[in-house]
């Protein structure tokens, strides 16, 4: 299949009575056994329940922080993955019955915008690291602007999130999860910005994301350095 079509198997798979019990049951052990194992401290996770369209935006430093996030959240959460990801048919059943759309990464960034505001403007919940790919340490920085493209083009607010100890428990090139303490903080959601943005108003709306992702960040490291 091409993508459009894989896609729209994705989304038709997605709405099916089986997917929401799967994506049910995935987060519940995820909540009841990964979050417990990795003594996950947390702070302000009911605004994930905010409703309408929304773009969680968190730190990436570890494989875990998605399902992190999704498992707290009561409100089944979207995603774009890469379109290696569904070669393989029952993992393709999986990625798709868990909220992820199939895009070819690099060569198409327009078309997982498309995707991205079709999903988000139709009132879901998605989960997009502003950051793109994993980074390393504690400081938020070289973020994309497609976030606040997002927003602008959906009037989705935005929710910053900071993961704590991720990169420690599994980090880019492990093997396994180590039993380390983790922390997530979400911070209060952004309003997205009215009207046509300008270029220069794009970045500095982006620039307002990241300050409020850096404090989140910083307030999940403080929970772990206490």
């Amino acid at each position: 299949m091409g993508t459009a079509k894989d896609q729209e198997w994705a989304a038709a798979v997605h709405r099916t009575r089986r997917a929401r019990i799967a994506y049910g049951l995935t987060r519940r052990i995820v909540r009841s056994l990964l979050v417990p194992w990795l003594r996950v401290q947390h702070r302000g996770i009911e605004k994930l329940g905010t409703p309408g369209p929304v773009i969680v935006a968190p730190v990436h430093r570890s494989n875990l922080d998605g399902p992190l996030v999704a498992s707290l959240t009561p409100r089944r959460i979207r995603a774009l993955g890469k379109h290696s990801l569904f070669r393989n048919p029952v993992a393709a059943w999986v990625m798709a019955a868990l909220g992820t759309i199939p895009v070819h990464r690099g060569e198409a960034d327009r078309e997982a915008m498309r995707v991205a505001r079709d999903i988000v403007g139709g009132g879901e919940l998605m989960i997009v690291f502003p950051e793109g790919t994993r980074q390393s340490g504690r400081t938020v920085d070289g973020m994309f602007d497609g976030v606040a493209y997002l927003a602008s083009k959906t009037g989705a607010q935005i929710i910053p999130v900071g993961l704590a100890g991720t990169e420690q428990a599994m980090g880019s090139g492990s093997r396994g999860i180590r039993r380390v303490r983790c922390a997530v903080v979400v911070g209060d959601p952004i309003p997205a910005p009215e009207g046509r943005l300008s270029r220069p108003a794009l970045t500095a709306f982006s620039e307002r994301v990241r300050a409020d992702l850096q404090q989140a960040f910083d307030e999940a490291n403080a929970l772990l350095d206490d």
